[in-house]
């Protein structure tokens, strides 16, 4: 059983990370939603040619608002796993559990997606990895 100061220290990581993994996805919302037009952000960073932003851009919104949705998740979850555990918690596992499995299914499905799959994919891993490390602290 793991000490209160090193219970407390472990939690605070898990809340950085599941923060991080929000914040990523807002990030993530912004060029998907806002920026997507950009030719910096559909063809640099989407693949995506300016023929057929019509087409994608509807698609890369949807995407772009699911983002979004986990990042609010994660970063909730994040705020209030101290003060309301059983929801914070929820949250936190949920949200970057959702992230986590994306990420992984986008490098599953396209090998050249790694990069792109580590950046979404790596702190909620790491939150959810540190969440089950605390649960058998305790």
């Amino acid at each position: 059983m793991a000490a209160m100061g090193e219970t407390a220290s472990m939690l605070l990581v898990v809340q950085i990370l599941a923060a991080l993994a929000g914040l990523v996805h807002v990030y993530i919302w912004v060029m998907e939603t806002v920026r997507f037009s950009d030719p910096k952000v559909h063809r640099g960073v989407f693949k995506t040619d300016t023929a057929d932003l019509a087409a994608v851009k509807p698609w890369a919104a949807n995407q772009g608002w699911y983002n979004l949705f986990l990042a609010i998740g994660a970063l909730l979850g994040a705020a209030l796993v101290r003060a309301e555990p059983a929801v914070g918690w929820t949250l936190v596992v949920t949200a970057c559990g959702s992230m986590a499995l994306a990420a992984l299914v986008l490098v599953a499905t396209d090998r050249s997606m790694l990069a792109a799959a580590a950046k979404q994919g790596l702190f909620p891993l790491l939150a959810l990895v540190f969440s089950g490390v605390l649960a058998v602290a305790l």
